[in-house]
């Protein structure tokens, strides 16, 4: 089954994967403060707008750490709201509700998760809905078929693992995956990230 890009987020540990048919050709590449999603190398040219984006940030907010991510260019307002000290749920639905859903021939839904001190939530906006709800067990959304948050059996407890285990899901056309998991060392704050390019 073809569900496109997707998240999984439970209330310490993440992921996201790029799937595509149109544009396989990417790759996630860790920067200085995000890991973002690009063209490979040998990609062809677009000029698509949807294609390249931070798609996990990880940011400093009044209450510790707390991780964005998500499919698209919305995750950098939702990282600087969080930044701000707007709660979650804010963050997400303020910025989920801005951009909207993707303009593009197929109306694809924004989809967008945090892990925080205030808990794990995740969003999506589709032409008819915005829905943003906190999770307290693994939840799944993706931009088809699986468009509105639902439980889901996912058993990663560190971003390697995250990022592994979402990258081998059997949804159709795997590219690249992303995960994301709070550290285990100390007491408990910051987080660890992890990448899975196309194998």
């Amino acid at each position: 089954m073809y569900v496109g890009r997707f998240l999984v987020v439970g209330p310490d540990v993440g992921a996201y994967r790029v799937s595509s048919r149109s544009f396989p050709n990417r790759e996630i590449n860790a920067r200085e403060d995000a890991l973002t999603v690009g063209p490979t190398a040998d990609a062809p040219e677009t000029d698509n707008p949807y294609v390249a984006y931070n798609c996990l940030r990880i940011v400093e907010t009044p209450t510790g750490e707390t991780a964005a991510f998500g499919n698209g260019s919305h995750v950098d307002p939702i990282a600087e709201k969080l930044e701000l000290g707007y709660p979650a749920r804010d963050a997400l639905a303020g910025s989920l509700l801005a951009l909207d859903y993707e303009k593009d021939d197929y109306d694809t839904p924004r989809i967008a998760a945090t892990i925080g001190d205030d808990g794990a939530f995740v969003g999506t906006v589709r032409e008819d809905a915005l829905l943003v709800e906190r999770v307290d067990e693994p939840t799944l959304v993706a931009t088809y078929e699986t468009d509105t948050p639902e439980a889901f059996e996912f058993g990663a407890a560190d971003a390697e693992a995250a990022a592994r285990e979402a990258y081998d899901l059997e949804f159709e056309h795997a590219v690249c995956a992303a995960g994301v998991a709070r550290n285990e060392a100390g007491d408990g704050s910051g987080f660890e990230t992890a990448i899975v390019n196309d194998d």
